[in-house]
């Protein structure tokens, strides 16, 4: 039987820098080593639904997310199998017919939002971080995304942080920084803190190589 895998978990709001965060883990750690899955691959497929009725749709509650899958596809790679994750259209605000196959990896990286705020989901992890950015530096992140990224208008991506995302933010987000075990301020401009966790992310790895080769 080979170790479980270590699972680590990046949350924080919207435009905190949580991917990153998860994009220098990868870098530093080596993505080899990793598998990766946002927790924004699970939003539910809503395909059945009209499109002008899926834009305004509370996209920031746990509801909106099949956590139940993502949870599944997370606890089989922790027991060495691999799986498919969805692909998700943020422009159509649906989930496409593709998948993504992730093999099982020594370290599993989930991100997303709500990761910590999900109880389901928190036993799950043994290195838990939390990405705190001040509210106007993240709203300025998710104006410019939307827009560039996403064929959103200024005016709907104001509508939509006012209605869903800021209170979101404040009932479950926020509140779910108090399960952290490395709250790293500033996001990916904190370069001290991100080399400190791939140092102990290294560390883990290190660990985690040689109880596998004491097992064999």
């Amino acid at each position: 039987m080979l170790p479980r895998p270590i699972t680590i978990a990046v949350a924080g709001g919207t435009g905190s820098g949580k991917t990153t965060i998860s994009n220098a883990i990868l870098e530093r750690v080596g993505s080899q080593n990793i598998a990766y899955i946002p927790h924004d691959a699970y939003y539910n497929d809503l395909s059945g639904v009209p499109l002008s009725e899926r834009r305004i749709l509370n996209y920031d509650h746990p509801d909106a997310l099949d956590t139940t899958y993502m949870r599944e596809h997370i606890i089989q790679l922790q027991n060495w199998n691999p799986v498919a994750i969805p692909i998700y259209d943020f422009t159509r605000h649906m989930r496409t017919a593709e998948t993504l196959p992730i093999n099982p990896q020594p370290i599993i990286l989930v991100e997303g939002i709500l990761v910590l705020a999900e109880p389901t989901l928190r036993p799950l992890f043994e290195v838990k971080i939390f990405v705190d950015t001040d509210a106007d530096l993240r709203f300025i992140r998710r104006l410019k995304r939307d827009i560039n990224e996403r064929g959103r208008t200024p005016d709907s991506v104001i509508n939509q942080y006012l209605s869903t995302v800021r209170p979101m933010h404040l009932e479950f987000v926020e509140p779910s920084k108090r399960y952290a075990d490395v709250i790293i301020p500033e996001g990916g401009q904190n370069l001290v803190a991100i080399d400190m966790v791939a140092d102990r992310i290294r560390s883990l790895l290190h660990q985690h190589r040689k109880a596998t080769e004491q097992d064999k």
